[in-house]
């Protein structure tokens, strides 16, 4: 094993996106020596599909907005199974990430008297979502890099070295997290191009690698996106919670089949944007939950003036969470008004002048110009349900971010508990922030206060032998592109949008047998940039994700959220106590129940009894009674 190469750090951050970036600037800012890792090249990672903006109530557009209300809607779009500590963080937290952006070089876009401006977004009271355009993500990955660059300059100026305390390491895939006395010592990974292994010695991970939307075949994800945190947390002895809760965006196109899943921004209906069926009808008035009935319009004329006068008219219904919204569309298409392409209209062109829409869309603008010769300033964009976001993750503590494995750290989407069974538009980009610099700070505090350990050569030649087993096989194994094929359509037939107890038990039997399979996959060709190779090493991490999403939907027996189960159809108070935690122990994922957090008082004192009635036990309604210190509705 004397070819592998090897690293020494402080920390190491897995992931180069939003999370990992502000991580890594953290960690660095303490002083610390740092690694970012990134799975594909520098500054491509998917933050920057994120378009609509970053939510914080910074109140420029309008003053009513703080972080209470910030807090609150957060709250009701998870349909209170947030982890209330983390949305009450990045409630307070995020104007001041957002602020500093603007320290690091970002341009956003400016109101009149020249504050950051803000949108609307779906379950966001007031407009609180900081932009640039429709390409915000990309704003906020270009920003983050130039601040990487920056620190790298002053440690030249001090050290005569770029790299000295802080080094990317791109196209650079980790496929275990090593572990010394029950503590974090290091990982193991791989160099995508030459295929060669790296090692890398540090008493503190944070993991910042997003989702596991490639285990679906129509997805807004980009390829990275394989579980590979959610798997390396579960190998080391980390737990993941809410698993079962995954959101569909409501809009990714549907046509050309090529592109089928790309995201459409929420900004489209944030902006004016309505759907509508293939009879012409504008259909969400038609799906608002008696949750929610108070705040949304019930007719178009009030709906259309609420952009005007949001003061004395209640909210459009476009402007649902994201979870309503995607029920809505794919209702609609199986009644038979959806769209000759399986979906329905989104339409923009009746809304606004064509030269407001390319200004205030312009990516959407050459998206679908340039991918499906559409002009949305003249035509509706034809748009339908696309896995986009997992709400579950590695369970952490809220404050530091630290998982139960000492050592670890998780920021981003990578994490769970934040957004409870359904994430707010907008929400990702401001909760990568606030808690990405709170992963960098105790990760660091973390290395300081611990002994550094030496990685065994044992550990790393199992690694490698893991690693290497695929190319052994050869090709008269398993292919794996044909089982990425099957796991991708035993998730979008049996653990999509809609769920029942018969599917779900179906795709457990369907994923065993792929797991054996798995366990045989093999492909031909050496270790220099070989795809195959890559995605043989990526599928163990995709399966045990997805059947963690499976058993996890199994055991949830109620819809609420990003979980909708055809055979419990109902929210059930008694489920909103109760978080499902997923370990893994002889390849297989177990499963435990947890009580979810109890809210401090001072802080279920912002919400009205009569709409905690729809969340709460009996028993939680009256200690809320007992904490108001009265018995009626406040």
């Amino acid at each position: 094993m004397t070819n592998i190469e090897r690293h020494t750090y402080d920390v190491v951050v897995i992931g180069a996106g939003g999370a990992g970036l502000r991580a890594a600037i953290e960690a660095r800012l303490a002083g610390k020596k740092t690694a970012i890792i990134s799975k594909s090249l520098f500054g491509k990672a998917h933050t920057v599909m994120a378009e609509g903006g970053a939510a914080a109530a910074m109140g420029n557009v309008n003053s009513k907005d703080n972080a209470n209300v910030h807090f609150c809607d957060t709250m009701r779009g998870g349909k209170f199974l947030n982890n209330f500590r983390m949305a009450e963080l990045h409630a307070q937290e995020s104007p001041a990430r957002i602020w500093e952006l603007e320290t690091y070089g970002a341009l956003f876009d400016r109101t009149k008297d020249g504050k950051i401006s803000q949108r609307n977004f779906g379950g966001h009271e007031y407009p609180r979502l900081a932009h640039v355009g429709d390409r915000t993500g990309l704003e906020l990955i270009r920003t983050l890099q130039q601040k990487i660059v920056s620190l790298q300059q002053e440690d030249n100026e001090e050290f005569g070295d770029y790299e000295a305390r802080l080094r990317v390491f791109d196209e650079c895939t980790i496929t275990e997290v090593f572990l010394d006395g029950g503590k974090v010592s290091g990982c193991f990974g791989y160099i995508r191009e030459s295929g060669e292994f790296v090692v890398f010695e540090a008493p503190a991970i944070v993991l910042a690698t997003g989702g596991v939307g490639k285990s679906y075949k129509v997805t807004s994800n980009s390829w990275e996106y394989t579980g590979d945190g959610h798997a390396l947390a579960l190998r080391a002895g980390a737990t993941l919670i809410n698993m079962e809760f995954l959101q569909f965006h409501p809009t990714g196109m549907v046509w050309p089949p090529s592109v089928k899943g790309i995201l459409v921004t929420e900004s489209v209906r944030g902006d004016g944007g309505v759907l509508r069926n293939s009879e012409d009808k504008r259909f969400m008035f038609d799906y608002v939950p008696d949750v929610f009935r108070q705040q949304y319009a019930e007719t178009e004329e009030e709906a259309d003036r609420w952009y005007d006068d949001q003061e004395n008219n209640r909210r459009p219904p476009e402007l649902l969470p994201r979870d309503e919204v995607a029920r809505a569309i794919n209702a609609e298409i199986k009644a038979g008004r959806g769209t000759a392409s399986g979906g329905v209209y989104l339409d923009v062109s009746t809304r606004m002048p064509a030269e407001v829409i390319k200004r205030k869309l312009p990516s959407m603008y050459h998206q679908f110009k340039e991918l499906a010769d559409v002009d949305i300033t003249k035509q509706p964009m034809e748009v339908g349900p696309t896995c986009h976001y997992i709400m579950g993750g590695v369970e952490v503590d809220p404050d530091t971010t630290a998982a139960c494995v000492p050592g670890l750290f998780a920021a981003g989407e990578v994490s769970g508990g934040m957004h409870g069974s359904n994430r707010l538009g907008g929400n990702s980009l401001s909760d990568l922030l606030v808690f990405g610099k709170r992963a960098g700070e105790y990760a660091s505090a973390h290395a300081s206060a611990t002994k550094r350990v030496t990685v065994a050569d044992s550990a790393v030649a199992a690694a490698a032998e893991t690693a290497l087993a695929p190319l052994e096989r050869g090709e008269s194994c398993e292919n794996p592109y044909r089982l990425q094929q099957e796991l991708q359509q035993v998730m979008g037939d049996l653990v999509g949008l809609i769920r029942t107890r018969t599917e779900l038990e179906g795709s457990l039997t369907r994923l065993a047998g792929l797991k054996e399979r798995i366990a045989k996959v093999g492909v031909t060709g050496g270790r220099r940039y070989n795809p195959g190779w890559h995605l043989a090493l990526d599928l163990r991490n995709m399966l045990v994700v997805s059947e963690a999403t499976a058993r996890a939907a199994l055991e949830r027996e109620e819809s609420r959220g990003g979980h909708t189960r055809d055979d419990f159809p109902a929210m059930r108070p008694e489920w909103r106590c109760i978080n499902l935690v997923c370990t893994l122990a002889d390849q297989s994922i177990g499963l435990t129940r947890k009580p979810v957090p109890a809210m401090r008082p001072e802080l279920l004192r912002l919400f009205k009894r009569a709409e905690l009635t729809k969340y709460l036990t009996e028993e939680e309604l009256a200690e809320f009674d007992a904490i108001a210190g009265q018995g009626s509705e406040n």
